[in-house]
């Protein structure tokens, strides 16, 4: 080829040529690994984009139990290339899916190992991590490998502790003892830890009463900067939240709060420990996600009224009990939180008895409530009587999802009215609500 023929002129370039770099990186970050790889072969420019740091901040890893040859192609990509970029690396999920034989936790285990290490060494600006459900506490999970995990993860930990500011370990499933050992590499060579939103549910094991474990509240104790904390009622206790108002108190934002049934939710907390708390941490809105917890009595034990109380959340997976009554809890103890509730969620039976006016009663009376999700025995009537309420400026919800259980295979009738209540206010619906009804069989 001669000169002339290698040069080409500006008129008869491609658009993508002379694409400013801020947008080629745009395009490249919607790209998956494959076509990115594929991208950068096209030119030097293109190549370069590859190692922008934008591309590479958000990672997630996924390693499944029963991989596909597709899948375990993509976790391989996924994996080199967060080693190839992890010092760019800002935000990293972990997730492992069916660890179903000891196999699987063993291989898992070793690819942490190498991951964390290579992370370990070549990562400085890493703010996040989360690694969900790894259910430790199963058989599949042999002492070795647990042990190997812990320790690895660990000295990640120690090494990443300065920079961490969100931990998610949801579903970890630990001994106090591991769990603490876990949370405490975060303060290592520091008497305090700088993450500010934790999330601890399920991390320790079911029945465990770590409220009154003193390794726990020591551990507690190093957080001095968090805005946000997630963690099961069986970590709560007067002295957790004592340790919360005086470290925490300037900082902490939201709690949210999960009460399982299986797990121990006896003990005794004084409300003044919570209006403490709520005096000091003033912006502070705590969260309640109930599972099977249903009875009035025990309910009525862990929401004092002290507690500055923003949402509710109450399932009883489908379990019905002809000697509990939602009535008294609907009536009595959530309207004690009607200044503060803003959202509020019910799966639960109660075939044996109507609460279509309680409900409605307890809509009015919480003035802030903007979601409502319920999924029960209702009559389709219930839905009218909210809308109406709602157009006549008596509530101001923003959100109304509703399952209507039905006791018939057949739900025409009950689909036939729900129709002629959303054209009646349809325009209601359009401009102020995300809406969703419908009815149910529940045989």
């Amino acid at each position: 080829m001669d000169e002339e023929s290698e040069l080409i002129q500006p008129q008869d370039q491609s658009c993508w040529a002379t694409l400013p770099d801020v947008c080629l990186r745009r395009v490249f970050w919607w790209l998956g690994d494959r076509d990115r790889s594929r991208a950068a072969l096209v030119c030097r420019k293109w190549n370069q984009m590859m190692y922008s740091a934008d591309l590479w901040r958000y990672r997630t890893i996924t390693f499944s139990g029963r991989p596909s040859r597709v899948h375990a192609s993509e976790f391989e990509s996924a994996l080199w290339y967060v080693k190839k970029f992890g010092r760019y690396l800002e935000h990293l999920e972990i997730k492992f899916l069916n660890p179903y034989n000891t196999v699987l936790t063993k291989k898992f285990q070793v690819t942490m190992r190498g991951l964390l290490s290579c992370l370990g060494r070549s990562n400085s600006r890493l703010k996040s991590l989360s690694i969900q459900h790894l259910e430790l506490d199963r058989l599949v999970w042999r002492n070795s490998i647990r042990s190997s995990f812990i320790k690895s993860l660990s000295f990640f930990l120690k090494k990443m502790g300065k920079h961490l500011d969100y931990l998610n370990l949801k579903g970890a499933r630990l001994t106090v003892e591991q769990g603490c050992h876990i949370l405490n590499s975060l303060s290592y060579q520091r008497n305090e830890s700088l993450v500010s939103e934790l999330n601890i549910e399920d991390y320790f094991s079911h029945h465990l009463a770590v409220y009154s474990s003193p390794q726990f509240h020591k551990t507690m104790g190093t957080f001095h900067n968090l805005t946000a904390l997630t963690l099961n009622y069986n970590c709560i206790s007067d002295e957790l939240l004592e340790n919360l108002c005086e470290n925490n108190a300037s900082t902490l934002w939201t709690i949210n709060i999960k009460c399982h049934i299986h797990d121990p939710h006896g003990q005794v907390i004084w409300g003044m420990s919570w209006a403490k708390l709520a005096r000091q941490a003033t912006n502070l809105k705590v969260n309640f996600f109930f599972e099977r917890v249903m009875k009035y009595e025990r309910l009525a034990r862990i929401l004092l009224q002290e507690i500055p109380v923003r949402s509710i959340s109450l399932r009883s997976c489908y379990f019905s009990d002809p000697d509990w009554s939602m009535r008294p809890t609907l009536t009595d103890l959530l309207p004690t939180f009607r200044h503060t509730l803003q959202k509020l969620t019910f799966e639960f039976n109660n075939n044996h008895e109507s609460l279509d006016e309680e409900l409605h009663l307890l809509i009015l009376s919480c003035r802030k409530l903007f979601y409502f999700k319920i999924w029960a025995f209702l009559d389709v009537k219930f839905v009218e009587r909210i809308l109406k309420s709602q157009e006549e400026g008596q509530c101001s919800l923003r959100t109304l999802k509703v399952r209507i259980y039905t006791n018939r295979y057949e739900t025409n009738e009950e689909d036939r009215t729900l129709r002629d209540i959303y054209r009646k206010y349809r325009k209601l619906i359009d401009s102020e609500l995300n809406y969703f009804v419908i009815a149910y069989p529940m045989m």
